[in-house]
């Protein structure tokens, strides 16, 4: 069984935004394959389903992305899944260019203050991660306000392909396992739009 958590924040105005890509890359899974995210438990939105032929829970923290950790520790608790081959973690990286995707095993939070919070809670570095580049703040900008502002026109187009790209990096997870998705999504350079 794997939990896919997807990162963000709950609200209206927070849709669409940088640091939304992974709640926007949940519901495009639950969309392709046909799971309802109809349960609000362990401070959360969860969708129960399969992908891969693999029993799956979506999972969108209800908590505010600052405190992600809590949702994730109790989904993982309550399912009794290893956070080291069951979790996979979908957030934003401002250190990729717009569309960029990418596949770890275990990592840092790298300045993420959503991951920093998972792994205060599961006391762990080790899950794997399907980044999703959002570009980096322009000179100048608060980091805050870069990740809580909507993708311009001119990525929004970049931005619908790097979510199906990371949908494909978590199923590739599912099936062949994190070195294929690796392998596969890991590439060098910017994105073709």
């Amino acid at each position: 069984m794997y939990v896919i958590a997807g990162l963000g924040n709950p609200r209206k105005e927070y849709e669409n935004t940088r640091h939304n890509i992974g709640f926007a890359v949940i519901d495009m899974l639950a969309e392709k394959h046909g799971i309802r995210l109809n349960e609000g438990k362990h401070k959360g939105l969860i969708g129960k389903g399969l992908i891969g032929g693999e029993k799956v829970i979506l999972v969108k923290p209800l908590t505010y992305m600052n405190l992600s950790g809590e949702c994730i520790r109790e989904v993982l608790q309550y399912y009794k899944v290893d956070n080291e081959s069951g979790l996979i973690v979908v957030h934003d990286d401002v250190s990729l260019c717009p569309g960029m995707i990418r596949v770890r095993k275990k990592g840092s939070a790298g300045g993420h203050n959503g991951l920093k919070n998972i792994i205060l809670h599961l006391g762990s570095e080790t899950f794997q991660r399907v980044k999703v580049g959002v570009g980096e703040k322009p000179p100048g900008y608060d980091l805050a306000e870069y990740v809580l502002g909507h993708f311009p026109e001119s990525e929004k187009a970049v931005m619908e392909k790097a979510k199906a790209e990371a949908c494909a990096a978590v199923e590739t997870i599912i099936t062949d396992g994190a070195d294929a998705a690796m392998n596969r999504f890991n590439r060098k350079g910017k994105p073709e739009e």
